[in-house]
């Protein structure tokens, strides 16, 4: 056990919303209906080949690594899914590893598998903090409550003012300057990931 202490042992897909730095897209390239991104950041360089890391909410798997830079591919269903189509050179993304075993659940439970996109409707800054109102396919209403988690191009948040097909976010000035929120436009589209154990009761009821 000893060894496997010093080893970096990670849950794969599963992550916590809690973002660990952000990359920047450097090349992409289309292949047939895929895109394949080469992104730079801080910790790329220490990432291994198919070990699975979140991009603004998606799960994807390293494929290589080169100096300080990693490349993934999206197949066709995660760029129609999400909001990965609008990549392009000099796009900024959240970047958060797999949680480790061990590690404290700071955020709440991320899979990584967006359930759909949102389109920011306004932004208002509030006394040091920034207020982010999205809209959202109706369709996922029941999964959304007041106070509840949702995550964010990855960033694991609570909700308030919750509406059938909008919803707002409150964003500290350190969730601000470290993720890529800062870049967020209204009209922006960002990825959603909705509560799993929203989805888990819901089921349920569902087949009741």
């Amino acid at each position: 056990m000893e060894k496997r202490e010093k080893e970096m042992i990670y849950f794969a897909n599963m992550f916590t919303g809690i973002i660990e730095t952000t990359g920047t897209i450097k090349k992409v390239i289309k292949n047939g209906s895929n895109k394949t991104f080469w992104i730079e950041s801080e910790v790329s360089s220490a990432f291994k080949i198919d070990q699975s890391v979140t991009h603004n909410g998606v799960c994807l798997t390293i494929e290589s690594i080169k100096d300080n830079m990693h490349q993934v591919t999206a197949i066709d269903e995660t760029l129609q899914k999400s909001g990965l189509n609008t990549w392009v050179e000099g796009t900024v993304v959240n970047i958060e590893r797999s949680l480790k075993m061990g590690d404290r659940l700071d955020g709440h439970i991320v899979q990584g598998h967006v359930d759909c996109t949102g389109t920011c409707k306004k932004i208002k800054e509030k006394d040091g903090s920034w207020i982010f109102t999205f809209d959202f396919p109706e369709k996922f209403a029941k999964l959304i409550i007041e106070k509840g988690s949702i995550c964010i191009n990855g960033i694991s948040l609570t909700l308030f003012n919750v509406k059938k097909k909008s919803f707002s976010v409150s964003i500290i000035p350190y969730t601000y300057l470290h993720t890529n929120m800062r870049f967020l436009k209204p009209r922006d589209i960002v990825n959603l990931e909705f509560d799993i154990l929203g989805k888990y009761l819901l089921r349920q009821i569902e087949l009741k």
